[in-house]
């Protein structure tokens, strides 16, 4: 299973905000923020404070995806 962050992305821009303006609410650092664009991992205490500073739950700013299936190679038998 991954995550996306697609949810974030799209309640800042809702809310009218930029990337940076949501690092200065929530008090996070640049790489911080550069975790949630390559849909890295981050910690519970940064999707508090981001929940917090925009207040909304997490489930708004990030869901669970399924990964893509690795393709199967089919093998003939000769």
């Amino acid at each position: 299973m991954g995550r996306s962050y697609r949810p974030l992305f799209v309640l800042l821009a809702n809310k009218g905000l930029k990337k940076t303006d949501l690092r200065e609410l929530a008090g996070i650092s640049s790489g911080t923020l550069a975790r949630f664009a390559k849909g890295e991992i981050v910690s519970t205490d940064v999707l508090e404070k981001i929940c917090s500073a925009l207040d909304c739950q997490i489930g708004d700013i990030v869901e669970v995806v399924k990964d893509e299936p690795k393709a199967r190679k089919n093998k003939k038998a000769k």
